[in-house]
């Protein structure tokens, strides 16, 4: 090999070496930095025109929403409500946070509700519930917690000085669970709205991990053609193992942040009036009647007094007075007739329902992303529990659905502030 030949030769190897070594690196680079890069890339695809399309497909019950669900829920959290934290006029509040401000209907204007809402956290959460229920011609009283902070109590109080028919109870219990604090509390709000210059025809309580289901549309039919008149308190004959509820006294016990009931070892007397005791759900649907003769009956006065040191009284309270025959729109052969709330109870898991997707608090489902066919296709007029700081998600697909079938029943003009949500094709479409 001559001279020249040789050099040509060893300067296609080094420059075969240099491009190898080169490329390797380049590879080595890539390869390290690619799946974060594609990870992101592949999140943000998959979220898809959030939280429209993933609503939709979760509402399905499509189980690759749900492990999606969870990864974006994280992603994008959603940002806090105007007007909640920080004070604005009534206008923007109006306007901010889409309150209704008009009947959606004739029917609905002709016929009012009274909402009694007992709350002592998570001021968001009531804010949503709030405006989902909310209309110009219903009355509301919100029971806020004695011992809730300053300043939830002075936000709440902003979002209801905007308004003519919602109210603070005059009267503030410490509200304790299983304690009758927590029947006290729904009174008080009662002999409030008896004296309230709005006629309402039906009184509904709820708590501020409630959500509505069915619209105040639908509310209203089903009160008319199920219950016309009549009262709704689900529950039975109290059985064996409740008779504990109130064969001994309990006591409340509040002290520096610790709230909660024990028994005593003092036997309890007899009810008042010979009078059976029912055990039932705390919620119900009462008419205007029946809510005057619990304050005004010596009977309904004396269970009162008596259930004093009961346990949980509000399950037993309202069921028993309405089984008596002569009272206003009393039911007394109703067993748990009423679709008032939906909950999925731990002790039902396999018969009522296929298991919490989120997680058990005191035996009572906190809903989890595959819960939500589960409660849309629920007859029941109101769900419990929700907590939107653990599952973000739930919330604002119940939220945009509700609206949209409140909207889509709507026979007036609808303003352009009353939605959640620009048009455009990406949508949830609601089945209706």
């Amino acid at each position: 090999m001559n001279p020249l030949d040789a050099t040509k030769s060893g300067f296609l190897l080094c420059i075969a070496v240099c491009t190898f070594i080169c490329t390797f690196i380049y590879l080595k680079d890539s390869l390290s930095t690619e799946p974060d890069e594609q990870k992101f890339s592949t999140n943000r695809a998959e979220c898809g025109f959030y939280p429209d399309e993933l609503c939709s497909a979760l509402f399905m019950g499509k189980t690759a929403a749900l492990k999606i669900g969870s990864i974006c829920q994280n992603t994008y959290r959603p940002a806090a409500l105007s007007c909640v934290q920080t004070s604005c006029n009534c206008s923007t509040v109006l306007k901010a946070l889409h309150f209704i401000t008009r009947p959606l209907s004739d029917e609905e204007g002709s016929f009012s509700l009274a909402y009694i809402i007992t709350i002592h956290k998570e001021l968001e959460m009531f804010v949503k519930l709030l405006r989902a229920i909310y209309m110009p011609q219903n009355i509301y009283c919100i029971h806020v917690d004695e011992k809730s902070p300053s300043d939830y109590k002075a936000a709440v109080q902003n979002i209801v000085n905007c308004f003519e028919n919602i109210f603070i109870s005059s009267k503030r219990e410490n509200v304790v669970y299983g304690g009758f604090s927590r029947l006290q509390a729904d009174i008080n709000c009662m002999r409030d709205l008896v004296h309230s210059k709005i006629q309402w025809n039906y009184v509904i309580n709820l708590c501020g991990q409630d959500y509505p289901i069915k619209t105040n549309k639908d509310i209203i039919k089903y009160i008319k053609s199920k219950w016309n008149g009549k009262n709704m308190t689900p529950g039975v004959v109290q059985p064996l193992h409740m008779k504990h509820r109130t064969q001994v006294s309990y006591r409340e016990y509040v002290r520096s942040g610790m709230s909660y009931v024990y028994p005593t070892k003092n036997a309890k007397t007899k009810p008042p009036y010979n009078l059976t005791i029912y055990f039932g759900s705390a919620y119900y649907i009462l008419t205007k009647e029946f809510v005057e003769f619990t304050l005004t009956d010596a009977r309904a006065k004396g269970l009162l007094e008596w259930s004093r040191d009961t346990y949980s009284p509000d399950e037993h309270y309202w069921v028993t007075l309405n089984r008596l025959h002569d009272a206003p729109g009393a039911t007394p052969n109703a067993d748990w007739e009423g679709n008032i709330r939906a909950i999925k109870w731990k002790d039902q898991e396999g018969t009522a329902h296929k298991g919490c997707k989120g997680h058990y608090i005191r035996d009572i489902c906190v809903y989890g992303l595959g819960d939500l066919q589960w409660i849309i296709e629920s007859p029941h007029l109101f769900a419990n529990k929700f907590e939107p700081a653990k599952y973000p998600l739930v919330m604002d697909c119940l939220e945009r659905r509700y609206r949209l079938k409140v909207l889509h029943q709507a026979e007036v003009p609808i303003e352009d502030d009353w939605h959640f949500q620009d048009n455009n094709h990406f949508n949830m479409k609601l089945n209706v």
